[in-house]
């Protein structure tokens, strides 16, 4: 396991200094650069006796590997990659607090750092309790996911599982029931009973969900669509079908 990582862009460092100032080590500024937009960063960074060192646009590029960086990138210590048994304590704790349903979003095989970032996004806005992914064949938490999720990554649980199908099987002997979004399908997602406890379950980018998590799933439903695309961005998708269970818990 890496001891330490980087993180980079306005957003994402100003979360780490929010939820786990203790994981930051130094932060790396844009020479000449003090908007406002930086000076929360700064002033957290000062209250946490975090030290700043401040170079070129060429160092901080080179960093964050070319990532987009916004003038802001930070070396942190590395945060413990979740696993089955993290998610199984989870799970135990929702169920003795009994105060809210599981809530979890299923990401099989998404391997776009890009689509793995807006998928946290997505299920920090809709509340979910935790984003579950294959160790195997899927990204993880990189500097660009980070980035990306814009501090979601900081607050959302991401599991690492070792095995899909058999974590799917051991969530719905806790009574969560799965939900899975396929083109195919013929039930429709809005018509879908997505109020109890729940895991939406969302393939990868060109192949959708592989067989045996199709094969796992309680239900499976697609998204309505009525233009001449045939498919939507796993991200756009995930927030579709997040969504519609959110506003039939609100209802």
């Amino acid at each position: 396991m890496k001891k330490q990582d980087i993180t980079f862009g306005i957003h994402a460092v100003e979360a780490v200094l929010k939820h786990s100032p203790e994981r930051v080590i130094e932060l790396w500024v844009l020479l000449g650069r003090d908007d406002k937009r930086l000076m929360p960063i700064l002033e957290s960074a000062a209250e946490y006796g975090v030290s700043v060192q401040y170079a070129a646009r060429k160092v901080l590029d080179d960093k964050s590997g070319g990532g987009q960086h916004q003038g802001v990138l930070a070396r942190v210590k590395a945060v413990k990659q979740l696993n089955d048994k993290d998610l199984t304590a989870l799970l135990d704790k929702i169920e003795v607090e009994n105060t809210e349903t599981p809530f979890l979003l299923i990401l099989d095989g998404v391997t776009d750092p890009h689509n793995l970032g807006a998928c946290l996004r997505n299920a920090d806005a809709a509340g979910v309790h935790g984003v579950i992914v294959p160790r195997d064949n899927s990204v993880g938490l990189t500097p660009t996911v980070s980035k990306v999720a814009c501090g979601a990554a900081e607050v959302v649980p991401l599991f690492q599982v070792t095995n899909l199908a058999r974590t799917m099987k051991s969530l719905q002997d806790k009574g969560v029931w799965i939900v899975g979004a396929a083109g195919e399908a013929e039930h429709n997602l809005y018509k879908a009973d997505l109020k109890g406890s729940l895991a939406i379950a969302m393939g990868a980018e060109d192949k959708g969900l592989r067989r045996l998590t199709r094969e796992g799933c309680d239900s499976l439903v697609s998204i309505p669509m009525t233009g001449s695309v045939s498919s939507l961005n796993v991200s756009v998708a995930s927030g579709v079908c997040l969504f519609e269970a959110v506003r039939q818990r609100l209802s």
